[in-house]
């Protein structure tokens, strides 16, 4: 987003929460930055300086206002379609890369030279790795002091300060005042449950998302009851859970149960990726609805986002056993597969309805797979899936276009598989699936002459770069279609 300064002031006047996460203010006469819709008294034009992201308010010498809490606005990746090196390296940065390692690390596992990162980052950022990083771990402190009981020690080792001495340096130094001080009193949460509150920009569509995870929930792996979805998780040795559920707005509620407070970014940020936090749907449903088929199923779903997956190894899975069978029948097989390899949780970690961990690669990479009814096709591709990510690590982060090469490599896994393990694992907004039966029939019905994948690919074109977003709209479409398909039929019987 390029920042003109008075669209940015008159946006802050108007406090219109659609700029929310977008830029941040900084008060010339205060020190302290804020969002768009912050509630305090405007500040004089002549006194304020915009910057792209938080962390280059900070890095300018401002600290975060108490009243807005930057850390609770939407995250925006501005830097969409224009850096995937920067989006890469902030996912890395998410799971820790800078928490152990230095910016020379972080570039060579991007293949980039250290001054050309640093480049980018300025470029679409504004700040530096170093000062993003620093600025996530502050954020999210500061989030943890005001919305769980955690001890301070316990906050500090979640948001990956390298010691209670430079977590208490970094919030005197930033709020000149202890990070105790910054505790507001609140309801004690259960033992082992930390709540947080997540935030995406408005419209959010939580029913479409939470119906589309509810057609797919694995039998203990995971769950929808009422409007929450909950799910086991792993990350290294060790596992838990988590539960997602409104919170009111366009805001969600993640009550995480896990006993390794350090990978609390790791999660929260599959949790974003997951439910698509980070989209922006009026940019992306504006695009779409300048194509006349689209504009009425922007209209009837303005909020609507793109499912993610929790892991990519396991979305990959699912969607190998999604070849050529229904939902239903895919998510038994599912079901199978965790019931048989998957591992068992602790009860105390889990929420009501989870036991099991969905299958590592280990486990199935040597798996005899053969009394799963499917055919030996099939299961061999899981087999050569599970051995690539096992002894190649085919999902170890690196760029998305060689996983997906790597992907097409494997016997068995084929254009509509790897758009699908895109779209959804990869979080890639472009990918499409043109060979998807369920679009062709749904564009067909809405235009009255059912196209094939060749004019199908030809009319996504003026789709890009969102095409994820329209494959959505119109599988919603085809399942409404359905829906009042099957009511006839019953109403006819």
């Amino acid at each position: 987003m390029i920042l003109d300064l008075d669209s940015c002031y008159r946006a802050m006047e108007a406090r219109d929460a659609r700029f929310d996460g977008r830029f941040f203010t900084g008060v010339l006469t205060t020190g302290i930055y804020c969002r768009p819709v912050c509630p305090a008294r405007l500040p004089k034009r002549e006194n304020v300086r915009f910057f792209p992201s938080a962390a280059a308010a900070e890095e300018a010498g401002f600290r975060a206002c108490l009243r807005c809490r930057p850390e609770t606005a939407p995250d925006i990746g501005a830097w969409r379609g224009t850096s995937n090196s920067v989006a890469r390296a902030l996912r890395l940065i998410e799971a820790g890369a800078l928490d152990e390692s230095d910016v020379d690390t972080l570039a060579a596992r991007l293949g980039i030279g250290e001054r050309q990162l640093r480049r980018l980052f300025r470029q679409h950022l504004g700040a530096s790795p170093v000062g993003v990083a620093q600025t996530r771990r502050v954020l999210l402190a500061k989030q943890l002091i005001h919305e769980t009981d955690l001890s301070m020690a316990d906050v500090a080792l979640a948001a990956r300060f390298q010691s209670i001495r430079r977590f208490n340096e970094t919030f005197q130094q930033l709020y000149s005042r202890p990070p105790g001080a910054l505790r507001r009193r609140r309801e004690r949460t259960a033992t082992g449950t930390i709540r947080l509150t997540l935030s995406a920009r408005a419209p959010f569509d939580w029913d479409g998302l939470l119906a589309f995870f509810a057609a797919r929930a694995m039998p203990g792996v995971e769950c929808v009851t009422g409007d929450s979805y909950a799910r086991t998780i792993r990350l290294g040795t060790h596992s838990g859970s988590f539960a997602v559920s409104p919170a009111g707005g366009s805001r969600l509620t993640v009550e995480l149960r896990f006993p390794h407070l350090p990978v609390m970014p790791d999660i929260l940020a599959r949790v974003r990726r997951m439910f698509d936090l980070a989209a922006d749907p009026h940019v992306i449903g504006q695009h779409l609805a300048r194509d006349p088929l689209l504009a009425p199923l922007v209209a009837e779903r303005p909020g609507l986002r793109v499912p993610g997956a929790w892991d990519s190894f396991e979305l990959s899975v699912r969607a190998i056993l999604g070849q050529q069978i229904s939902v239903p029948a895919a998510v038994r097989l599912a079901g199978r597969l965790s019931e048989t390899w998957g591992e068992s949780v602790d009860p105390g970690q889990v929420h009501d309805g989870l036991s099991r961990l969905f299958p590592s690669a280990a486990a199935l990479a040597d798996a005899d797979l053969s009394g799963l009814p499917m055919p030996r096709s099939r299961s061999a591709t899981i087999s050569g899936l599970a051995r690539a990510a096992r002894d190649a690590g085919l999902f170890s982060g690196g760029d998305p276009d060689v996983m997906l090469a790597a992907l097409r490599a494997l016997p068995g896994i084929g254009d509509w598989t790897a758009n699908y393990i895109a779209m959804r694992a990869l979080r890639e907004p472009d990918a499409f699936p043109a060979g998807d039966v369920a679009l062709h029939r749904a564009v067909g019905a809405l235009t009255g002459t059912r196209p094939d994948a060749a004019a199908l690919i030809a009319r996504a074109e003026g789709w890009r770069p969102w095409r994820a977003y329209a494959a959505l709209h119109l599988w919603a479409a085809d399942s409404d279609a359905n829906a009042k398909d099957k009511t006839h039929v019953a109403d006819a019987a």
